[in-house]
């Protein structure tokens, strides 16, 4: 239960003074359901507004205020020409207000003729005439006192103003409480940090509030760091089920090649949490094509010498179903039994599948969200292993651990090499392994920065590359509005292909296709029946074509650096030499281009991450796009990587020197769980 001396400050935006239906929805547009919502909205920039008595003391291109009065009107005939308010200052000096629009009656009723009235916008020059478009204030004399030289300005959706805004703003920081301190004392003089309370109104008032900014970033990264500690330690509190295989499997698994030194080290130490009664809870990082199955195959086969049985959980039916095959493959000949399980599969080999889970007689389930399902149950359940952890929530985690009497052990992969710091931020309640070493036969793809002036000279290449008897993808760019769009652009593109390569030889996927349909498109890719994929980001991660050697990314520019190591990764996956092609537009920044550069030297996805973090921060990493939820609402990125250390070492010193969540400190750092919404962490793990 939320404390009660944070209730009005959860209050439903509706509720607030002068919210109605109108503008509830652009609220509901930018995500500002509550009053928290809209006391976390901080500026995005500010006005400042230079108050004057003459117009020769004000500068042109900024904003001014100062008392005019009107003298003429002058109305165009055309309805597309503006309406004119000459007017004059104190010294008669003139100057025209330009309002565009048909109705000149507002207008008019704002600027009575020969009276005076405190004006406020940006003064610009129009030939030789000083004029001020759509002033932001006209107000009495009376009520200029009331207009700030320094204003903020906030994200805005259509249907409300920067002004409404600012109201409402200001409503929702008047309902939040004081609160008693929950940063370590010594800290909290270090830093010379206000008070929280003190810290949110400030970043409301005063573009110069560096420290206010800093300590609410930083207010939401110690939450973030508390959580995953109190989770790590609720998870420590549970008991496991200390499991050790005795080889009888992974001694007669016939491999293509030898484990790479990587691998066995990373095994050992997966083996090693296994065999604790303590669950496991291990991240495993590793570069695209550093051999991520493999070790999750080793994993299960010990659970399955030990008499459990494991889940393998993929984030999408295309990944689900190469994993199944993947498996099948390396399990050729041992009396292992694996399944697979999706959304799609139904009647008797569904009904199969859950009774040999419920026997103990399958051994091994690989699936999507569809094994979180209540109707699936183990009889014996003691490791589950999850692909592309970014795109699980705890929650999801939570439901999949609880299909086993005692707490199973956790294995969480990913195949985007993620910095320190920012390992930190996501999976601090973790202990991280690193397969940081290659399998022999992957070859590096040679990787070309080309130009889009180019464009005809690629497809060309396209054309013989295709000819020749080998595939290609075509990754179409990210456009801002968001899927549809994307979804748009990869649809235009492949119309475009297909009139010059063949309807029957060019498919595309994207993300918002029926999963049966996207399943059947990239059937018949990895069968060698379409030659040409044209795909949005939907085939970053896992997809395996061994003869696709040809990768063609456009408007690489708009692209994380982790994003485009992945997309580079769909190929070189066989013997054949393979090619990426980033296409950029004609503009590039210097980041940019150092970025590009950097893709075409280095084939080492760590090194990737850690230079993409120095040049153009940590958006990438922990964005909206790359992760499918936005974890921070007031601390930047750049603030995470600064102040994450320090959040750490902080809660760590909460939990282990100070008491924990039940002394002084750690009741007010309840508070700050509760604020910043991190209590949901710790209610799921607790009751896990």
């Amino acid at each position: 239960m939320r404390p009660d001396i944070l209730n009005p400050l959860f209050t439903e935006s509706t509720a607030l003074k002068g919210v109605g239906a109108a503008l509830a929805r652009p609220l509901e547009r930018l995500g500002l359901l509550r009053a928290v919502d809209l006391a976390f909205h901080l500026p995005v920039a500010w006005i400042e507004r230079q108050k004057v008595r003459r117009l020769a003391e004000a500068e042109t291109g900024r904003m001014v205020g100062l008392v005019l009065m009107a003298t003429d009107y002058r109305a165009s005939g055309s309805p597309r020409a503006p309406f004119r308010i000459h007017a004059q200052d104190e010294a008669g000096d003139p100057i025209s207000i330009v309002y565009f629009g048909k109705n000149s009656g507002w207008p008019r009723k704002l600027f009575p003729l020969g009276e005076m009235r405190f004006v406020s916008g940006r003064l610009d020059r129009f030939g030789d005439d000083l004029q001020i478009v759509h002033p932001d204030h006209v107000v009495e004399l009376g009520e200029a006192a009331a207009i700030p030289e320094r204003e903020p300005v906030y994200g805005l959706s259509e249907g409300i103003t920067n002004g409404r805004m600012r109201e409402l703003v200001a409503q929702g920081v008047a309902r939040a409480p004081e609160l008693a301190e929950w940063i370590e004392p010594g800290l909290l003089a270090r830093k010379d940090w206000p008070g929280w309370h003190m810290a949110l109104g400030m970043v409301h008032q005063d573009p110069g509030a560096r420290l206010a900014r800093e300590r609410l970033a930083y207010d939401e990264v110690f939450a973030g760091q508390l959580a995953l500690m109190v989770m790590r330690a609720s998870s420590r509190r549970r008991r496991g089920i200390p499991i050790t295989g005795d080889g009888h499997l992974r001694d007669v698994l016939k491999l293509p090649f030898a484990p790479t030194g990587a691998q066995r080290r990373v095994f050992g130490e997966i083996e090693g949490d296994m065999a604790q009664s303590i669950p496991m809870l291990r991240l495993l990082q590793g570069d695209v094509g550093s051999g991520k199955t493999l070790v999750a195959l080793m994993a299960l086969l010990n659970a399955v010498e030990a008499g459990g049985q494991g889940a393998f959980l993929a984030p999408t039916e295309i990944l689900a179903r190469q994993h199944f095959a993947s498996l099948q493959a390396m399990l050729a000949g041992l009396p292992v039994n694996v399944a697979l399980l999706t959304g799609r599969d139904k009647g008797k080999a569904r009904q199969s599948t859950l009774m040999g889970l419920a026997d103990g007689s399958m051994h091994i389930l690989v699936g999507t969200h569809a094994i979180f399902q209540e109707a699936v149950s183990y009889r014996n359940l003691v490791l589950a292993v999850i692909d592309e952890q970014h795109r699980f929530g705890v929650s999801q985690r939570l439901l999949l651990t609880a299909k086993a009497e005692r707490t199973p052990h956790l294995l969480v992969m990913t195949a985007t090499p993620i910095p320190r710091t920012l390992t930190l931020a996501q999976y601090g309640d973790m202990d991280v392994s690193r397969l940081d070493e290659m399998p022999p036969g992957r070859q590096p793809v040679d990787t070309r920065v080309i130009s889009d002036a180019r464009m005809e000279e690629v497809i060309e290449g396209l054309g013989r590359h295709i000819d020749a008897g080998r595939q290609a993808y075509w990754v179409c760019p990210l456009v801002e509005q968001g899927e549809a769009e994307d979804e748009a652009a990869a649809e235009a593109r492949a119309a475009i292909l297909r009139n010059r390569f063949g309807a029957d030889r060019v498919g595309v996927v994207h993300g918002r296709m029926p999963g049966a349909e996207k399943d059947a498109v990239m059937e018949a890719f990895a069968s060698g029946r379409l030659r040409l994929l044209v795909a949005t980001t939907v085939i970053e991660v896992g997809v395996d074509v061994p003869n696709a050697t040809l990768m063609i990314v456009e408007a690489a520019e708009r692209f994380g650096l982790a994003q485009l190591h992945q997309l580079r990764g769909r190929v070189g996956r066989g013997d054949q030499r393979s090619f990426c092609m980033l296409l950029h537009g004609q503009n590039l920044s210097e980041t940019a281009r150092a970025r590009l550069a950097l893709m075409r030297e280095t084939n080492d996805g760590f090194r990737i991450a850690e230079e993409d973090l120095r040049l153009r921060g940590a958006g990438e990493l922990l964005g909206t796009r790359q992760s499918g939820e936005q974890r921070f609402r007031l601390a930047s990125p750049e603030q995470i990587q600064e102040l994450i250390s320090a959040a750490h070492d902080d809660a760590r010193l909460l939990m282990d020197r100070d008491g924990g969540l039940d002394s002084p400190r750690g009741q007010a750092a309840r508070l700050c769980l509760y604020l910043f919404e991190r209590d949901a962490a710790i209610s799921l793990l607790s009751s896990g």
